[in-house]
């Protein structure tokens, strides 16, 4: 099973036993982005994530994607 976004920084959040309200000062963002994040929201700014993830050495990226075959039309 793979781990969402939003499951990795509430994962670390936790192992560094941070409350939201920590993290999201730490990070220089707002609470609401961090609730936004945790909980799967789909639209968020990649720089902001990026601020938050610093806090955990990581940044976002891009990765391949596992695709099925009916997925093969939309490729590039």
């Amino acid at each position: 099973m793979e781990t969402t976004l939003g499951q990795f920084v509430k994962q670390w959040r936790k192992l560094t036993r941070l409350t939201q309200d920590e993290l999201a000062y730490k990070a220089g963002v707002g609470l609401r982005f961090i609730r936004d994040l945790e909980q799967g929201k789909a639209t968020l700014r990649l720089d902001k994530v990026n601020q938050v993830l610093r806090l955990f050495n990581h940044e976002v990226g891009a990765v391949p994607m596992s695709r099925k075959p009916a997925d093969t039309d939309t490729a590039l």
